[in-house]
């Protein structure tokens, strides 16, 4: 029998501006794993901060047999408040000479990182030599890894990860996956939050499911049911998209040969050699899958192609038949690729309403300034309602769970019409549902218009049928 953790008395959790209404007798969180799924925007990330920081917050009561707990969440955006130095726009990190004040990780986790318990996680995930790099110039996968060690070396009562695999290559998923069950195993309780029941380790003590900001009934899984359980709850998840009306590409498009070609591409910060003699030829229409391990430089070389790092002036590399340094302007490039990453929802910042946030990725050039037009408001409506996210488009980016930001970004690039369209990880943060429904999108779209597709992930079930060739990184 587990120890009892938590109980939550009140059939009603409020936290500002929200309700979670608890349909079920009580809740309460034991020893061990526990794991909170449901579909995008039903409540999983609010339910953490609850329990977090909202014990006695309005009407709620929470109470431990432990007395009071030290509770810690951990999501991807925290690594902002841990560097104490916000970047100010997500291209910052490819420019060495903006970086200067951006600490290193053994300046922001002094105290941890000469630590047994931090040396060996970091080994166990790979990033044994991370602590001389810039928070700036780790990927998202090492971002992640970073921030669940941070949170294990304080040894928290409860240790909440939410979405903790999404980024992670799958050697790191199952190393993490294996130090979860140590930590369990050795006392410390955990707390999952994830939209992909997938994702729910087999040893798992609990599963609560949540759906439309209510909590159901728990459920107490056994070895022998869990997969049953993992497929009923996907299954919860069900989402369609009316394909036919997928808006059509008006737009006329400039031809041309290729895409993309780089001929032995460096790039380097300081002593660190993160790109080494790449040679890529991406030619008009085709739909290439890039893949590597976290850290080996997939977004760094993806920065050269969508113009944002100045290193692609001293290397040999052409965009849409035009050598890099000839005269354009970088929103020449720009405005032909549509480009969704991690970094760029990390640093993502805009305080308008979400229909003018997608209204907006029509004109690269303009950002998030300008007017926007009657018939561009209207396209992004058509693309929000497609996506299953009307309801939201008089929400503020800010206001929303990460899976609706994260389809908030998928719409802004699509009403674009790109002539290249640069997926990097698009499905993070996404349930299962919408992970079906979005990658049959993108495979409808590229073949339709003709578009040239690059697209990143580490997952083999996430990769769209158009996929034809497959580039690989290596770490160096």
């Amino acid at each position: 029998m587990k120890d009892e953790l938590i109980e939550i008395e009140n059939k009603t959790l409020k936290y500002p501006g929200i309700e979670i209404k608890i349909k079920t007798d009580a809740i309460r969180i034991t020893s061990g794993l526990t794991v909170v799924t449901g579909p995008n925007g039903c409540g999983k990330s609010i339910f953490g901060r609850i329990l977090e920081r909202g014990w006695n917050l309005g009407t709620n009561r929470i109470k431990s047999p432990k007395g009071k707990l030290n509770v810690k969440i951990v999501e991807f955006n925290d690594i902002h408040s841990l560097s104490g130095c916000k970047t100010e726009y997500y291209q910052q990190r490819f420019e060495a000479t903006m970086n200067d004040e951006i600490p290193t990780v053994e300046n922001v986790f002094a105290s941890h990182c000469m630590s047994k318990r931090w040396i060996s996680l970091c080994e166990i995930l790979n990033i044994a030599d991370v602590n001389d790099k810039r928070l700036n110039y780790l990927s998202s996968g090492e971002l992640r890894k970073l921030l669940v060690i941070n949170a294990i070396c304080n040894e928290p009562d409860l240790l909440i990860l939410d979405n903790p695999y999404i980024g992670l290559d799958t050697p790191s998923r199952e190393s993490l996956n294996e130090a979860i069950k140590t930590l369990t195993s050795a006392g410390m309780s955990v707390m999952l939050l994830t939209a992909s029941p997938d994702e729910i380790p087999d040893y798992t003590s609990c599963i609560i499911p949540m759906h439309d900001m209510e909590i159901l009934n728990p459920i107490y899984p056994t070895t022998e049911n869990i997969s049953n359980i993992k497929e009923h709850l996907s299954a919860m998840m069900d989402f369609e998209i009316n394909y036919s009306t997928i808006p059509t590409d008006s737009k006329a498009h400039k031809p041309y040969c290729t895409a993309l070609e780089m001929k032995s591409c460096n790039v380097r910060y300081g002593k660190r050699h993160i790109i080494c003699n790449e040679w890529w030829t991406v030619k008009s229409g085709e739909r290439w899958g890039l893949s590597g391990p976290n850290g080996c430089g997939k977004s760094v070389l993806l920065s050269l192609i969508y113009a944002d790092n100045p290193q692609a002036y001293s290397n040999d590399i052409t965009i849409f038949d035009r050598r890099r340094g000839s005269g354009e302007s970088i929103w020449d490039i720009k405005d032909r690729i549509g480009y969704v990453s991690p970094e760029m929802h990390l640093y993502f910042n805009s305080a308008g309403p979400s229909l003018d946030i997608v209204a907006r990725g029509r004109r690269s050039a303009a950002g998030n300034f300008g007017n926007i037009a009657d018939n561009a408001r209207q396209e992004a409506m058509q693309w929000m309602t497609l996506l299953g996210i009307g309801h939201l488009a008089d929400r503020r980016y800010a206001t929303l769970s990460s899976g609706e930001q994260r389809m908030i970004l998928i719409a802004r690039t699509l009403i674009k019409h790109p002539d290249l369209l640069i997926l990097d990880e698009p499905l993070h943060g996404l349930d299962s549902g919408r992970k079906k429904a979005v990658i049959k999108l993108i495979d409808i779209i590229v073949k339709r218009n003709n578009m040239t597709l690059i697209y990143v992930t580490h997952y083999d079930n996430e990769m769209p049928g158009c996929i034809e060739k497959i580039k690989t990184v290596k770490r160096q």
